[in-house]
């Protein structure tokens, strides 16, 4: 088995570098980094919201991952790499939102990689996506693992399509000899969310009074503490040319709406719309939407609604077996994604309940822009886990 990097601690230790550091995932990285005495360095855009790293202890270097030179300038003297940098996307969109989630993901990917690999960072860990993973064409319910190769013979998104090649340039690259692990990410809630993502929006809609029905179906979700834990373990243990998925439960929506209502006080929506109803009129929607209207955000779009109609489950065997890998549970992290969202004043309805007081400091922590104690394993400095 090929290990991570082993990088002796001090303020003289390399950073390890982090790509996405202001999405979701990235963001409950770099505390968790931090909080454990890692040197971190950042890759920003100018152009975004990076209020995620507001107040944080990192070194910040600016530029895309598209553009190789800028990547390679700040990656430069790193060891450890978490490319975590996607464009996220559950809408087909026009040619140009094509072009950007593919250049973005397929060739940000392969930009990092060469960086990475000319600067001699060591081992890279890729966020991967669940999407992306195959499933049982006769059932595609069934558990689905690591083994199992990604279908592009039927419809899908361009997003899924371009985790999938993401993953061929992780294969093609550690075939050639570099050390790379894909970190398989479902659908993460939790705290830090600042952008926010696609499910915390819907939280606060929710609480809001704005989702006044939801789409029957389910997925598997994983908490943000939990997909952190898989990306510190694929660095300190995984094996090179290999992805492990890290889910925390499957969940279906009406669970979600019910956990939503626990933490909010707000009452659920009565209304249950069939994905097969809702698949239909979001074609329509979607279609109309993308190309008069490309700005405008959309809730449940038609990749969205067939990935919750085929119920996918995810065997996590593999990263408990190889790994550790020890979930933990979802009911904790809508708790702490509401408490994040009511604590930015995301919530305006004043009938919504106030977050609970046990994890109050938690949450406040967050918001501040200090680094969070986590439970479990801690990373080491090079960015793995002990």
């Amino acid at each position: 088995m090929t290990s991570g990097p082993n990088i002796l601690a001090g303020s003289s230790a390399p950073p390890v570098f982090v790509t996405g550091s202001a999405g979701h995932v990235g963001a409950n990285l770099v505390r968790r980094l931090l909080d454990d005495g890692v040197r971190v360095r950042v890759l920003l855009r100018h152009e975004d919201n990076n209020e995620a790293l507001e107040g944080l202890d990192v070194e910040r270097a600016f530029g895309d991952i598209r553009d190789l030179n800028a990547t390679r300038e700040a990656l430069a003297g790193c060891r450890g790499v978490y490319h975590v940098a996607a464009k996220i996307s559950t809408i087909e969109g026009n040619r140009a939102h094509r072009r950007e989630v593919f250049e973005c993901n397929v060739l940000g990917t392969r930009n990092v990689l060469q960086a990475a690999r000319e600067a001699e960072a060591g081992r890279v860990v890729v966020t991967g996506s669940f999407s992306a993973v195959g499933h049982d064409l006769d059932d595609p319910s069934a558990p689905s693992d690591e083994t199992m190769p990604f279908y592009p013979m039927e419809r899908t998104m361009p997003y899924e399509r371009s985790k999938s090649l993401v993953e061929q340039e992780c294969w093609r690259a550690a075939g050639a000899g570099q050390d790379v692990v894909v970190a398989t990410c479902c659908a993460v809630v939790g705290g830090a969310d600042f952008l926010p993502s696609r499910l915390g929006r819907t939280l606060c809609d929710y609480t809001n009074g704005k989702l006044h029905a939801y789409v029957d179906g389910g997925f598997e979700f994983v908490a943000a503490r939990d997909i952190v834990e898989g990306h510190l373990l694929c660095m300190r243990h995984g094996r090179s040319g290999e992805k492990y998925i890290f889910s925390s439960e499957y969940k279906t929506i009406s669970e979600i709406v019910d956990l939503y209502e626990e933490v909010s006080g707000v009452p659920r929506p009565r209304r249950r719309i069939p994905a097969r109803a809702m698949l239909v009129f979001s074609e329509v929607a979607s279609f109309y939407l993308s190309r008069f209207h490309p700005g405008f955000p959309q809730r449940f779009t038609p990749g969205a609604i067939r990935l919750l109609r085929k119920r996918r489950h995810a065997d996590l065997g593999k990263a408990e077996r190889e790994l550790g890998y020890r979930p933990t549970g979802i009911r904790a992290a809508v708790h702490e994604a509401y408490e994040f969202h009511f604590r930015r004043d995301a919530i305006a309805n004043p009938r919504a309940k106030r977050p609970r007081a046990d994890a109050a400091e938690h949450c406040a922590a967050q918001v501040a822009g200090n680094p969070v104690p986590a439970e479990g394993m801690r990373a080491t400095p090079e960015g793995g886990s002990t």
